[in-house]
């Protein structure tokens, strides 16, 4: 029975914060939406900091356990060899877009996880790096050396602009229909799309960046001394 209210507080806590936000959710919102008590809330997590990490880590825990074992298996093949760049974006990307599709918690966790990119919340950043720290390691290894002709800082904001785009094809389709009807039904559509979009932008020309000039200072006219 505490388990059950633990998850049916965990379930209305991850719906609320996709809908409302981390700060606009109280604790009364979600006791509500579970149907239980502040008791309860206290009881199994103790402060609403620590059901907000609680939300995030009973899913990606597995996520990204199942990111390392692909990554640990392809390289295992690969005996050394550097990957291609198609199987590192598969292995990250698809892990994370089969969850969504495998469950609706799946989805609305991605849901959950978009936001982060979207609302400041420094408190959940910080948590999310620590709990990224050790996958984002190992990924970035892996396309350093599977693109050494790359600049790394250039890398860097592709994978930032990956993971965006990511994070808005699983919970932004609403948003799109001002385009046209789209159907966003089939995941295994959705994947295809994405990861011909995300493989096509990781090997995107470089661009051509203008050297920063820093601009001088407008020297003001003298004023002319009175005749």
């Amino acid at each position: 029975m505490e388990a059950d209210t633990r998850s049916r507080i965990l379930d209305a806590a991850e719906i609320l914060f996709v809908e409302h936000g981390f700060d606009a959710t109280t604790l009364r919102m979600i006791t509500a939406g579970a149907q239980a008590n502040l008791a309860a809330v206290n009881y199994h997590f103790g402060s609403k900091e620590a059901l907000v990490e609680e939300v995030f880590r009973r899913r990606l825990t597995w996520l990204n356990e199942q990111r390392l074992a692909v990554l640990d298996a392809l390289e295992a093949e690969a005996a050394g060899a550097p990957l291609k760049p198609r199987q590192i974006v598969e292995s990250f990307f698809g892990v994370a877009i089969r969850m969504a599709a495998a469950s609706p918690g799946g989805r609305t966790f991605m849901r959950l996880l978009g936001r982060t990119y979207t609302e400041p919340s420094e408190f959940v950043r910080n948590f999310l790096a620590e709990e990224y720290a050790a996958v984002v390691a190992r990924y970035k290894a892996a396309f350093f050396k599977a693109l050494p002709d790359v600049p790394q800082e250039e890398f860097l904001w592709r994978f930032h602009f990956m993971m965006g785009a990511m994070s808005y094809a699983i919970s932004g389709a609403d948003a799109l229909r001002i385009l046209g009807p789209i159907d966003d039904s089939d995941p295994e559509a959705l994947y295809a799309r994405l990861m011909s979009f995300l493989i096509g932008g990781l090997r995107a020309p470089l661009p051509e960046l203008l050297p920063r000039i820093q601009a001088k200072p407008v020297r003001k006219p003298r004023a002319r001394r009175a005749a």
